[in-house]
């Protein structure tokens, strides 16, 4: 029984990953993650049509986004993608230290929030990213919609900012115009860290 598919519609159905990879300016021979992968639809279009040189990480939690990735890239016959299930807040085994350029998360973080574990995930991200990597998160606008997480578990681009700014990690970029059209405006915000 995969959780992940019962827990949740992909987001592939209602936000554009293409808009999102947009938003991260890629030259193709990064080292990228898609953490949380979920059912890896944005780490499979970064390796088909972003990254031919780069390498891609895609990282679940749940072993059958893992076995399905792996089993998309046997079929495929694709040499830079790896699949790694994990817990991003218990560490990422096999990731070096400071060995990638890009972290993304999309409807990601406020897993983090929801289990209290934010600060473990971002000791995470910082010990991965290099000097110049980039973390950036996708996630819903902590406004009460009926759609996505409870309103709980949302946070402001403010809230994030302090949180990221407790482990010395800055906010580079932030578009608050993104995602899906809900009757309040933009159901999302893209937000990017980077190393003081």
């Amino acid at each position: 029984m995969n959780n992940h598919r019962a827990h949740g519609f992909s987001s592939a159905l209602f936000l554009d990953s293409d808009e999102i990879l947009g938003e991260l300016d890629l030259k193709g021979d990064e080292t990228f993650m898609d953490a949380g992968c979920g059912d890896g639809h944005i780490a499979i279009k970064v390796v088909e049509e972003y990254l031919p040189n780069g390498n891609v990480y895609a990282v679940d939690v749940y072993d059958a986004s893992i076995e399905d990735m792996e089993k998309y890239k046997k079929e495929n016959g694709i040499e830079n993608l790896i699949n790694i299930e994990a817990d991003i807040t218990k560490g990422i085994p096999g990731v070096k230290d400071e060995s990638v350029d890009v972290v993304l998360m999309v409807n990601v973080f406020h897993g983090f929030k929801a289990s209290r574990t934010m600060d473990e995930a971002i000791v995470e991200f910082a010990r991965i990213i290099k000097q110049d990597g980039k973390i950036a998160i996708m996630d819903y606008k902590a406004w009460d919609v009926p759609k996505g997480p409870p309103t709980a578990f949302r946070s402001s681009p403010e809230e994030l900012e302090e949180i990221f700014m407790n482990h010395n990690l800055k906010m580079t970029y932030l578009n608050e115009e993104i995602g899906e059209d809900i009757p309040q405006g933009k159901s999302h915000f893209f937000i990017v860290f980077q190393k003081e």
